[in-house]
């Protein structure tokens, strides 16, 4: 079984201030992004930058078979959301934004504005088969790519650009903490018992301080010496499978030439003992077929065909 999380970058349909410009150019992207979701073949892939559920279902009209569309009701200023597209029924277990308590609102621009919600919906839903079931949870937290009162992707100066950087982070750490306080309650504090899978864009790389508060209790990292070593911990970890993916295919976006993994799959202990390979990409994908990117891209990049992130995925077995 292949559990992924892909970011389709702008999925609208044409038309509207952030779609496509033509229905030639949105039929494009649709079968680009159908050739790889059918070479993955993937049973449960949590998907993000959804603008319009409408785009979401022509996409999945045009895959082999049923498939279930189920998307979070929270979106962001450009209309765009998390969701699953799936193969198999899932039920939603809780669709929601709020920063968990006791965390307060944070700054989000130089005017002093607050928020205490995440900018996009983290959807839990869980997912069943015959053989078993387990719980998946989708986010995309607060873009690195910075933008600017009066839709500016480049700052006045460098003062701005440090102050929109630190407002962005603070964000993506609330939203992370929101993640993870979900990821707990389904937990039911034993992860070897409870399979949960948390999946999405996270807009920064392994190491990131943002990304590690996903992790849980630090010490037993796949790769590490402890990695192999039962502790108290695993109780409530959760890890990372970026390790376990090749190294010439660690990597999810290209940004200004450099590779980055931002989008991850973690699992608790009773998903990581069935994973058995892991992967960025759909079979027979190369490096060449992303784009590189840069902060002033968005708006160009809105009749691209395909998308600017790869899939990334783990293949369990139960």
């Amino acid at each position: 079984m292949i559990i992924g999380t892909w970011n389709l970058e702008n999925l609208y349909r044409p038309g509207g201030e952030f779609g496509p410009k033509d229905k030639a150019t949105y039929e494009a992207k649709l079968a680009s992004l159908a050739a790889t979701v059918t070479a993955l073949r993937p049973s449960v892939l949590a998907v993000q930058e959804v603008g319009d559920r409408a785009a979401l279902e022509d996409l999945a009209g045009m895959l082999e078979g049923a498939w279930h569309v189920t998307l979070s009701r929270h979106a962001d200023d450009r209309g765009i959301r998390v969701g699953f597209l799936t193969s198999l029924p899932v039920l939603v277990v809780t669709d929601e934004n709020a920063f968990p308590e006791p965390v307060r609102p944070v700054q989000t621009d130089d005017t002093g504005r607050t928020t205490a919600r995440a900018g996009r919906g983290i959807l839990a839903v869980t997912v069943s088969t015959r053989a078993f079931f387990f719980d998946a949870v989708v986010c995309h937290l607060k873009s690195k790519l910075l933008s600017y009162p009066g839709g500016r992707f480049q700052p006045r100066d460098e003062g701005e650009r440090a102050r929109y950087g630190a407002y962005a982070l603070y964000r993506r750490t609330a939203e992370a903490t929101a993640v993870r306080a979900l990821a707990d309650r389904l937990l039911h504090g034993d992860g070897r018992e409870h399979r949960v899978a948390v999946l999405g864009d996270l807009n920064d790389e392994v190491g990131a301080a943002t990304t590690q508060i996903l992790l849980g209790p630090p010490g037993s990292e796949i790769g590490t010496p402890g990695f192999d070593r039962p502790d108290k911990g695993d109780a409530t970890r959760l890890w990372n499978v970026a390790p376990m993916i090749p190294a010439d295919q660690r990597f999810s976006r290209i940004h200004a030439g450099r590779r980055e993994l931002i989008d991850h799959v973690l699992v608790s202990q009773g998903l990581l003992d069935q994973v058995r390979t892991a992967g960025t990409g759909a079979p027979g994908a190369t490096a060449a077929a992303l784009p590189s990117v840069t902060d002033g891209d968005p708006p160009a990049r809105r009749n691209a065909t395909g998308s600017d992130h790869a899939p990334v995925w783990i293949n369990i077995q139960p």
